[in-house]
């Protein structure tokens, strides 16, 4: 039911609150009872487009965005949504100009309004864009943090790793506690071997500062490798309990995909074994008649080791190679394998397989597969 006594700002201040929860449906309704009865409301209107933003319903966020600036065409916060939601549609030019109207309206003392238009930049990409917002928020605020360390963050993008640990250096001297900062810092040293540097930065945060799994990954193995700690040591646990988190569950949807999809494989599978089976004679007295008796496969890793045979065969001298084959089974070696790979290149390695394991391991760039 509505109630009138509340005025247009209390409703918009309610929706807010709502949103910075997470609960964008019920800042939705929230926002649409205040615009039954303030339906002019310009911040009502906003405030409907951000919530249907962050439920990725962009057409829904287009148009509450574009209500809002016929009633007031020069609303920075309209302005900057109507751009992000552009952006979602790739059109970029259109996006690019409703960004610019917030400087020539002189809101470049919004250091807000400047970050959130240059995080909706950088997360489509449009790095040099994005730097100029982030550029005039630190010029007007160069005692914030998060100002700094978004330079440094587009410093980095663009390859100037050196400029980008002195920036995140900054900006942990002005808030030693940012940790976005702290975890970005870690991560650059650990791409440049640094283990030591990544170590020290990525140990200062927690499970729940992440958003991003890399980093937990990396973690990992940086504590296993120094602390010598096992697979099981309880130290890990909060962190593998985090990267369940943000793994998260299959939905409805993603079940019902998987389910086709393995469906589709196993008609397929059944309707080629008649093939292969008509073959398979012939296949048996080729490899009879094959004079060249060198195993199947070949990999190189490095500069030196190589391996030979099948494709199990090779998983298991290279699990006996490095000093595991007493350690677990080849299915043990292929998962830790898979998350040394995973911290070092960012790429996941399959394990359904032995053949799948080692052709993603070549794409990952971590061995070369001869034949």
């Amino acid at each position: 039911m509505a109630t009138p006594f509340l005025s247009s700002e209390e409703y918009d201040e309610r929706a807010h609150q709502l949103y910075n929860e997470g609960q964008y449906d019920e800042a939705l309704d929230v926002l649409r009872e205040g615009l039954s009865l303030y339906p002019n409301a310009v911040e009502l209107h906003i405030g409907v487009g951000y919530a249907h933003h962050a439920r990725e319903e962009y057409a829904w966020a287009r148009r509450s965005f574009e209500e809002a600036l016929v009633l007031d065409p020069e609303h920075e916060d309209a302005l900057a949504g109507l751009g992000e939601t552009l952006l979602k549609f790739g059109q970029q030019p259109a996006a690019l100009r409703s960004f610019r109207r917030t400087l020539e309206l002189g809101y470049e003392d919004d250091i807000e309004l400047m970050l959130q238009i240059g995080r909706a930049l950088f997360r489509e990409g449009l790095i040099d864009h994005s730097r100029e917002y982030f550029e005039i928020a630190g010029r007007q605020t160069p005692d914030s943090a998060e100002a700094v360390s978004c330079i440094g963050y587009v410093q980095h993008r663009l390859g100037d790793d050196e400029a980008a640990i002195t920036t995140l250096r900054r900006a942990l001297k002005i808030d030693e506690d940012h940790t976005e900062a702290r975890i970005y810092l870690g991560n650059i040293f650990y791409d440049r071997g640094d283990y030591e540097a990544a170590l020290y930065h990525l140990d200062r945060s927690t499970p729940d500062d992440h958003w991003d799994e890399l980093g937990i990954w990396r973690l990992i193995e940086l504590k296993k490798m120094v602390y010598r700690l096992r697979d099981n040591d309880p130290e890990l646990k909060p962190w593998e309990n985090r990267l369940a988190e943000l793994a998260g569950e299959p939905d409805d949807i993603d079940e019902m995909l998987a389910e086709i999809e393995s469906r589709a494989a196993e008609t397929a599978d059944n309707e080629a074994r008649g093939q292969l089976e008509l073959f398979g004679v012939l296949l048996s007295s080729l490899a009879k008649e094959k004079e060249d008796d060198s195993p199947a496969h070949c990999i190189k890793v490095g500069e030196d080791d190589s391996y030979e045979g099948t494709w199990e065969e090779i998983l298991l001298k290279m699990s006996e190679a490095r000093g595991s084959n007493g350690g677990g089974s080849i299915k043990d070696f292929m998962a830790n394998e898979a998350r040394r790979g995973y911290s070092l290149t960012g790429r996941r390695i399959p394990t359904e397989s032995a053949e799948s394991f080692i052709k993603g391991s070549a794409d990952a760039g971590l061995l070369r597969i001869v034949r």
